[in-house]
């Protein structure tokens, strides 16, 4: 396949005229039609979405389709929102590279017309996966061309839910710090967006690297060309322990060891074989148990790491893969971690946790004002005896705008404006607010259905503005009454 578009920044700025014509005859970024609010004389902002990575791009630019303006606060400097130029050491996406992602539906607007407008269709046909550093300067580019409201180095400190109708929202910028007030605030905060790092107990009192200690988590800012020359341990054999091996070997670590508490490697995704279109709409009106069974299915099963991911480690003679060593206990002896596992003890000069994300509220202590009150799956749903899953269990019921519930009604008012676009609510969801292939899907249900919310709230005053409605469609001149006694038959 070939393209008649030029290579290059030409190719690019004629994409971008494609994606302008587009984008008016969808008449994209709608009429606004909300009632601007103030509140004590300050500014109500009708959707306020924290994080400005592909999901939060994803979000405003849907609403912006439902006639919604939404304002982005990202703590990141501008252009490195999100995993991809920061912590994520993938050379590729693990995802295919046809999946059309945050683009929600237009052609123009898809990494492969982005990329192909570029260096054309023979380059795009020879393309295997997306590298992870090309899909951050496609997302870039998403956000320079869809001209969202995004304030970068704006850190969200306490989110507060009020009885009144609206969320105050409070944030540290580089002006200083301000309360935002919002109608409906969005969490689009990614995979760890109700938590942070999952830290096994076994590390429990060994010092982590960012105080001068000898560990470190894969999800953390670490520069590997540190560990040159060392022993270097990862617990884990997931994808990010993949990538956190490559990338330590690639800088010369002398030895890496991959240590791994399952028996034997799992070598199907089970969870890319759960992605039909079926599952990605019909996911929230499943039943409970229906539910639980297929997000605990995927869990107990695992998800391997990528091919291509596995061979750029295995490749190297001085990486090592073990089976069935389940971490025991982890101690610092001099300058080294000794690692006691069920085949014995290993010593390392570093070790890497990758050991995935949790959802733990404490390590979002802007969210403390209102975690206590929301909802779990656990306290909604009992699983049968074998299924107990402390990921599905700790996970928010969600509603069907991926509003938080309370566990106590009343308990916490204005808990329902708050929105949870992000990884945690794949239970009640599905896998549509943060990864790659449903973020659109997921983007729209969340814009349309704030923009019902919002409707809803305001009915009083749509309803007064279509009784105010004058506009004349007829003015009065374009007929000519009919004399009607000429027209009908004459009385008897």
């Amino acid at each position: 396949m070939s393209l008649s578009l030029p290579l290059g920044a030409a190719g690019l700025a004629a994409l971008e005229d494609r994606l302008r014509h587009d984008l008016l005859t969808l008449n994209w970024r709608a009429r606004a039609w909300l009632p601007p609010r103030t509140h004590e004389g300050q500014p109500v902002t009708d959707v306020l979405i924290i994080g400005a990575g592909q999901a939060g791009l994803a979000a405003s630019m849907a609403l912006a389709q439902q006639g919604i303006a939404a304002v982005l606060l990202d703590r990141a400097p501008a252009d490195y929102e999100g995993p991809w130029a920061t912590t994520a050491r993938m050379d590729t996406l693990r995802s295919p590279k046809e999946l059309t992602g945050p683009a929600l539906g237009v052609p123009s607007l898809t990494f492969r017309a982005w990329f192909e407008a570029q260096w054309g269709g023979e380059a795009w046909a020879s393309l295997d996966k997306i590298p992870r550093l090309q899909w951050m300067d496609y997302l870039r580019w998403y956000r320079r061309v869809t001209q969202p409201d995004v304030r970068n180095e704006h850190t969200v400190t306490a989110v507060h839910p009020r009885a009144d109708g609206l969320v105050a929202v409070d944030v540290q910028a580089p002006a200083g710090h301000a309360t935002w007030l919002a109608r409906r605030v969005v969490l689009a905060t990614g995979r760890d967006g109700l938590g942070g790092p999952q830290v096994p107990a076994f590390m429990r009192g060994v010092a982590h690297a960012a105080q001068g200690g000898l560990w470190a988590h894969s999800s953390d800012v670490l520069d590997y060309a540190t560990l040159k020359g060392k022993r270097v341990g990862v617990i884990g054999m997931g994808s990010s322990a993949m990538d956190s091996a490559g990338t330590a070997l690639e800088c010369g670590a002398a030895s890496v060891d991959l240590i791994a508490r399952r028996a034997v490697m799992p070598t199907v995704n089970k969870s890319k074989g759960s992605g039909v279109p079926g599952l990605t709409q019909g996911h929230h009106d499943l039943p409970d148990a229906w539910k639980w069974r297929i997000r605990h299915y995927i869990n107990v099963q695992q998800v391997p790491p990528p091919h291509g991911s596995t061979l750029r480690v295995s490749g190297h003679a001085n990486a090592f893969f073990h089976f069935g060593c389940a971490v025991q206990d982890v101690t610092q002896v001099g300058h080294a971690l000794h690692v006691a596992t069920a085949k014995g003890t290993f010593a390392f000069d570093f070790l890497v946790l990758a050991t995935g994300f949790v959802i733990d509220w404490a390590q979002k202590p802007e969210f403390a004002p209102f975690a206590r009150h929301v909802r779990t799956w656990g306290e909604r749903y009992q699983p049968p005896a074998g299924d107990e899953d402390r990921e599905l269990s700790d996970s928010p019921d969600l509603g069907p705008v991926f509003e938080f519930r309370e566990k106590a009604a009343g308990a916490c008012p204005g808990l329902d404006r708050i929105h949870c676009f992000c990884y945690p609510a794949a239970l009640s969801h599905g896998t549509v607010s943060g990864d790659i292939p449903a973020i659109s899907d997921g983007a729209r249900r969340l814009a349309s259905g704030i923009a019902g919310l919002l409707y809803r709230e305001d009915v009083e005053h749509h309803f007064a503005a279509l009784q105010a409605y004058a506009e004349p469609e007829l003015l009065g001149d374009e007929w000519t009454p009919a004399d009607t006694s000429q027209r009908i038959l004459p009385s008897p």
